[in-house]
């Protein structure tokens, strides 16, 4: 199972490395667009948008490579027992705030696909296409959280921390 869901991992990170290559297309799509006087609707709420999804399905790879902002600084003071305690109430407390904020992210996607919402901006986009990358990446988020708990409760390590994460905290 857990193969699984390091795949679905790779997925979004994959689809996040395609946000961001989309990000670069349109945005030098809009700078030659505009330096040949075309007149392209909508380049920079596309660039927006990649942006967005990039960051989003991005989060559950960066957490399993241990990227993310970890303050070690109290972690690395406490005796073995109370470091336990601290990464546990982490760990659960993560995972709760990543698993509401997942349940709101999709009924947002519903929502505006219910209501057919779309951008106010010049590409009249419906709004559940772009927000659907945030969905997924905060469920993905949830997800890792999850799995960091099991692996957690198992004695295993969830997070690969690289030598460079560890220089940066």
């Amino acid at each position: 199972m857990f193969q699984v869901v390091r795949r679905f991992y790779r997925l979004l990170g994959a689809l996040s490395a395609v946000a961001l290559v989309s990000t670069f297309v349109f945005v030098i799509l809009g700078v030659v667009a505009r330096t040949a006087g075309w007149d392209i609707p909508g380049l920079d709420s596309y660039a927006g948008y990649a942006i967005a999804a990039a960051l989003f399905l991005a989060l559950p790879s960066t957490l399993q490579r241990g990227d993310h902002i970890r303050v070690t600084l109290v972690l690395d003071r406490l005796p073995s027992a109370g470091k336990s305690i601290l990464e546990w109430w982490s760990l659960l407390a993560a995972f709760g705030l990543s698993a509401y904020v997942s349940w709101y992210a999709a009924r947002l996607v519903w929502d505006s696909y219910v209501m057919h919402d779309i951008s106010p901006a010049a590409d009249a986009t419906p709004l559940w296409i772009p927000q659907l990358a945030m969905a997924l990446g905060c469920a993905g988020l949830s997800i890792a959280f999850g799995h960091a708990l099991m692996a957690r409760r198992r004695g295993e390590s969830f997070i690969e921390v690289s030598d460079e994460a560890s220089h940066v905290e």
